[in-house]
């Protein structure tokens, strides 16, 4: 295993937890890991500085590799050897603004995708010292992007939209990481711009769950983690990276015009290469102003998700559960507590036996109940929106439907429908607390689902699969011991 290099320091996740001096638990997926005398003394060494020997390197690989720990790279002492790859279509506006907070650090290549007025976005190219590649066809922004990258000679290629708006020193804080040999893409946090959040009850939707924004806590990029890919609406890339993964001379998959980023971030993954998401970095975007284009981009990324399910079946199941949690909400759902409760206790008692295998401190039983009730919670939140994206009229139908003959306290069964159709957007609204009231914000939570899984469907039909529908059940425990 690669060490993490001399000089990276490491900042603990926010989900970690150091049970005591020798176990870790936290993670992405989740994990405990009991750390051996040796890997004792190299976590004291990174608590109290950067890694300084082979051994601290190890363990701090295995822990950011793990996601129980971050890595914090040292500043550059020099200018990164970067090209900045731009493709567009027309957008001259925001193609100005673009290449404006870019500046002229950088040598930077416009991938001119077919635009109506070709001579508008050269004259803007050329006004900030940009040069331009002209495509006659317009190819979508993976195969513009292909075409920038054969025209980059550097180490590093910087990949940005034209709708983003760069600031100062983004491109050395996130170039830092690519110190590491490993690491092949450092990716921002995609925010809204600013100015439109306040104005209109899209801004703040947009502002409170953008489809591009990631969140606030940094992570390793992992299929089926919290960041399970990175956009390339901004990108910091390895170039040697990219060749190594590319098919037949193309980085991204030109038959692909939606998901092709999802797909290169994947191939990077399973060809060895770490992929860093760093908040701390912001690139603002523009957002969708009316919730028609809102609704229609959303459609079209799911169109996407069939096509990645072929290339990635194991990455993109809509829904994962667990069979105990799952067999809880289900009790629930279906008026059972007694079968609930009986299901929630076998929940219990498994997690419980498996902290007391791995010989966990403290009290399993304790331990286990609000990290079950937390798993269930989970549980009935991804069915909910699994239900709203793909059987939405099925849901209203149990919501609205009269009662039929010998059925007893129907208003339960209206209940437990309406739990599911509105309980992620509710508890979306609690967990971002926007700048809008529940309702709306459930209502454009609720329409953002539907959008999506109507996509979802759409592209199924079209490529005749149902993978990305199709919801997987697993086995297993709630947490893996290793030891190291």
């Amino acid at each position: 295993m690669t060490p993490l290099p001399i000089g990276f320091g490491v900042g603990f996740d926010a989900g970690a937890r150091l049970l005591d001096d020798a176990t870790l638990s936290g993670g992405a997926p989740p994990r405990i890991l009991r750390l051996a005398p040796a890997g004792r003394r190299a976590l004291r060494e990174l608590q109290c500085g950067p890694v300084s020997t082979a051994v601290g390197g190890a363990l701090a690989r295995k822990l950011t590799d793990a996601g129980l720990l971050h890595p914090r790279p040292p500043a550059l002492r020099e200018r990164p050897d970067a090209t900045v790859v731009i493709p567009v279509r027309d957008r001259v506006p925001q193609l100005d603004r673009c290449l404006a907070g870019l500046g002229r650090d950088y040598p930077v290549i416009v991938v001119d995708d077919g635009s109506r007025d070709p001579r508008a976005v050269a004259a803007v190219a050329a006004r900030h010292g940009a040069t331009v590649v002209h495509r006659p066809h317009n190819g979508g922004a993976g195969a513009a992007r292909n075409t920038g990258v054969r025209h980059v000679s550097t180490e590093i290629v910087v990949m940005v939209d034209s709708d983003c708006i760069p600031v100062p020193g983004w491109i050395e804080r996130l170039a830092a990481h690519l110190a590491d040999p490993l690491v092949a893409v450092a990716a921002p946090r995609i925010v809204p711009l600013p100015t439109a959040a306040p104005a209109t009850a899209i801004g703040r939707y947009n502002r409170a769950c953008g489809s591009l924004d990631l969140g606030e806590r940094e992570a390793r990029v992992v299929p089926l983690t919290r960041v399970a890919y990175v956009p390339t609406a901004a990108l910091v890339v390895r170039r040697a990276a990219l060749l190594h993964v590319a098919r037949g001379g193309d980085v991204f998959d030109p038959a692909m015009p939606v998901g092709e980023d999802v797909d290169l971030i994947w191939r990077l993954h399973h060809a060895g290469w770490r992929v860093r998401y760093d908040p701390a970095v912001q690139v603002q975007h523009d957002e969708p102003k009316t919730w028609p284009a809102l609704l229609s981009r959303r459609f079209r990324y799911g169109t996407s998700a069939p096509h990645l399910a072929q290339r990635h079946p194991a990455e993109m199941p809509p829904l994962i559960v667990s069979p105990l949690p799952a067999a809880t909400v289900a009790a629930l759902l279906a008026r059972r507590p007694l079968a609930a409760g009986a299901a929630f206790t076998a929940t219990v008692a498994s997690a419980a036996r498996t902290l007391h295998r791995a010989h966990v401190p403290g009290d399993p039983v304790r331990d286990a109940v609000p990290a079950m009730l937390g798993a269930t919670y989970r549980t009935w939140l991804n069915l909910g929106r699994y239900s709203v994206q793909f059987a939405s009229p099925l849901l209203l139908a149990a919501v609205l439907a009269p009662a039929v003959p010998h059925e007893r306290r129907p208003w339960t069964r209206r209940l437990a429908a309406a739990s599911l159709l509105l309980g992620p957007g509710l508890a979306g609204w609690c967990r971002h607390r926007p700048r809008l009231d529940p309702a709306r914000f459930t209502a454009a939570s609720i329409a953002d689902d539907i959008a999506y899984g109507s996509g979802v469907w759409f592209g199924s039909v079209r490529h005749r699969t149902l993978s990305a529908i199709r919801p997987v059940i697993v086995g297993g425990r709630p947490s893996d011991r290793s030891t190291t």
